[in-house]
């Protein structure tokens, strides 16, 4: 008999403590990579060494800080050409391609080959945040702890994931957030044995974050009031027209990565090619350079103007979009957010200005296409909410949150078939599961869904009887199995045709001295999940179904597995009315 299943058993609490573990240790990594990005910066900058985590925005290069991205981009480049090609882009769709593709084995060299590359790209000026790349690296190590304990793929998948949320975790305070990434981007289920390891992996990784950093959220922002109805249906709107520029933003990012592709050089060199963009667009507006959280904490403060906020978002879309294409290393998020929130406040000042009856915070504005943009381009739609209350703690802005990045969510998913993160893997042939539902086959019975007349022999039969009665070809004796039964319907066995016709059988024998192996069943009371997981272990396409005293009842096939999906086709895809419709009266 298949064991029923448990939630939760008595290894995760192993997992568990591995997660606590680890998100400790890539807490205080993230903390070293934004030491070792700090570096980078007062180096390449201001020809300091110093640690402290500072905007190259501030630097009195001139001209020759168009240099200092080109530099960073060529050390990029032949660290990934002698090191890692996967140390090239954000890090979420090569960890979500492990995980769909190698059971979660991220090659160990790539724990130390991203973050300093990625320190590096941004250290020079790359328009990345530092949340990708501490992801990125924080999956590698639960996946490197992962491969060098006794653990099963799936446990090596939660631990992938514990290690991406903590470092998201110690980057922005948002455990929560945090853990619906992973949700929705990496472990493509929602399991307690997977969910209870990773949040405590992310509540770990926070409390690291606070003993180190404090507990202010990430982007401080003015107490806002609570929205009146014309401003959460403008605000709607708003997630409506971010939605389309997400959709813009991806095609337009992967655009250039193909433009890049076609280019006559080694791939090694595109880096130094973006990061002569990076660095024009960085000699002309400052604030594009480097990770750009100061810019995100003024926009929904509103401390940026009209003009400066239309700029930003326009000349920082136009260096990350290159700066990505061309395949440095780095990340998406904070890039994301700083052109949705100079969009978002772009569009609320003017609704502010010309439809003042609406009662438009811009502040809010700039909040909520924030979260939108990242939601549509990324289609995480509950981490966009969640994320932008975390790392703001207004609670009055989750309502005009959840209303514009909904409608940002729809309208991606009507305009683009993959995301972001997706479209690359997408490309090289990986399936990447768009939507998490309930597996059907739990919700029904073996009971409800077995055949009850069932073709069986009884145990006193012998072997001649049962051959006279296979020859004559009717329509019962053309099964290629059947169960034999006692006296009393008990199931002792199953007998194939192959066995009943083998020439050495005697042919006085009894049919119950050609049975096996004990009876493979499955009982009335367990769902359709349980035994199509016991055909699969056992290797057999057919189950006897029996009663709890052991009575034969039934037999469940392969095909019944399939016609139980029948009844999720109709209530998918058949539309029908019920209240007002004529209905036959009962007799």
């Amino acid at each position: 008999m298949p064991r029923r299943f448990r939630p939760l058993g008595r290894r995760v609490l192993w997992i568990c403590f591995l997660a606590m573990v680890l998100g400790s240790v890539v807490a205080l990594v993230a903390r070293v990579l934004t030491g070792l990005i700090g570096l980078v910066t007062n180096l390449a900058f201001y020809g300091r060494i110093s640690t402290e985590f500072s905007s190259p925005a501030g630097n009195h290069l001139g001209l020759w800080v168009i240099a200092v991205p080109v530099v960073g981009g060529l050390i990029v480049g032949g660290m990934a050409r002698w090191g890692s090609r996967a140390i090239r882009g954000h890090g979420i769709p090569e960890a979500m391609e492990q995980v769909l593709l190698n059971e979660s084995r991220i090659p160990p060299r790539i724990t130390w080959l991203k973050p300093v590359s990625s320190a590096i790209a941004i250290g020079t000026g790359g328009p990345f945040g530092a949340e990708g790349p501490i992801i990125a690296t924080g999956g590698a190590l639960g996946s490197l702890v992962g491969q060098l304990l006794h653990v099963t793929a799936d446990e090596r998948k939660t631990l992938l994931a514990a290690g991406a949320a903590a470092g998201m975790a110690a980057v922005f305070s948002a455990p929560i957030s945090s853990v619906l990434l992973v949700i929705e981007l990496l472990l493509f289920e929602r399991r307690a044995r997977s969910l209870i390891p990773v949040a405590l992996a992310a509540v770990i990784g926070t409390a690291v974050r606070y003993m180190l950093e404090g507990n202010e959220p990430m982007f401080p922002m003015p107490d806002i009031a609570t929205p009146a109805l014309g401003a959460v249906v403008a605000y709607i709107v708003m997630g409506i027209i971010t939605g389309v520029a997400s959709v813009g933003i991806t095609k337009l990012t992967y655009a250039i990565e193909d433009g890049f592709e076609k280019l006559p050089i080694h791939w090694m060199w595109w880096p130094a090619i973006g990061g002569v963009v990076v660095g024009v667009v960085g000699y002309f507006m400052p604030a594009t350079l480097g990770v750009g959280y100061t810019n995100i904490a003024a926009l929904i403060a509103g401390q940026i103007g009209f003009a400066g906020m239309l700029a930003l978002c326009l000349m920082k879309l136009l260096s990350w979009s290159v700066a990505l294409g061309s395949g440095t290393s780095g990340g998406t998020l904070a890039p994301l957010f700083t052109i949705g929130s100079a969009l978002g406040g772009v569009l609320g000042l003017l609704c502010v200005n010309w439809l003042p009856w609406l009662h438009v915070d811009a502040r809010v504005a700039a909040l909520v296409c924030m979260a939108a943009i990242f939601a549509g381009a990324s289609r995480a739609f509950l981490t966009s909410v969640v994320f932008a209350f975390e790392t703001t703690q207004q609670p009055h802005g989750l309502l005009p949150l959840l209303g514009a990045c909904a409608a940002a969510y729809l309208v991606s998913g009507l305009m683009m078939r993959n995301t972001i993160m997706t479209e690359k893997i997408a490309r090289r042939g990986v399936r990447v599961p768009a939507e998490y539902a309930a597996d059907y086959l739990e919700r029904i019975s073996v009971g409800e869904a077995c055949s009850r007349q069932v073709v069986s022999l009884r145990a006193s039969e012998t072997v001649g009887e049962v051959r006279a009665w296979l020859a004559t070809e009717a329509a019962p004796a053309n099964h290629q199995g059947f169960p034999v039964i006692d006296g009393e319907g008990r199931l002792l066995g199953v007998v194939t045709r192959r066995d009943l016709l083998r020439t050495a059988a005697p042919i006085d024998a009894a049919v119950q001295s050609l049975l096996g192996r004990p009876p493979i069943v499955v009982r009335e009371d367990h769902t359709l999940r349980e035994a199509a997981d016991h055909m699969v272990e056992a290797d057999v396409g057919r189950l006897p179904v029996v009663s709890r005293d052991g009575r034969m009842v039934g037999i469940v096939t392969r095909g019944d597995l399939l016609k139980a999906h029948a009844q999720r086709l109709r209530e998918a895809h058949e539309a029908s009315r019920h209240l007002g419709a004529k209905t036959k009266p009962a007799v």
